[in-house]
């Protein structure tokens, strides 16, 4: 497995643990959901609202991070707002990530 493979893994635990707290939301309000980032042990959180949520989710090889979280060795910054950025895989990275979106 290489490194970059690790590292998408790592991302899409968080994305799919997401998915879940996405599940429970009710209306349109506000909601912390884990930050997407490759980093072992990251435990951050970032306040989206669910249209947030939905318009990162619209692209599955899209994922968000706390800033300075962003991993250039497998995503580039696709979007940057002052809470989280939003980042899109690259190369295997973006392989792995377009299969195992669990929308697809």
């Amino acid at each position: 497995m290489t490194r970059a493979v690790r590292l998408a893994k790592n991302e899409t635990f968080f994305r799919e643990a997401n998915e879940q707290i996405e599940q429970e939301i009710t209306g349109w309000g506000e909601q912390r959901f884990l930050c997407e980032c490759s980093t072992r042990g990251c435990v951050d959180r970032i306040t989206l609202t669910k249209r947030e949520y939905e318009y990162v989710r619209a692209e599955s090889d899209q994922f968000f991070v706390v800033p300075g979280h962003e991993n250039g060795e497998v995503e580039l910054v696709a979007e940057r707002f002052p809470a989280y950025l939003i980042v899109a895989k690259v190369g295997t990275a973006k392989e792995y990530a377009d299969q195992t979106d669990p929308r697809e």
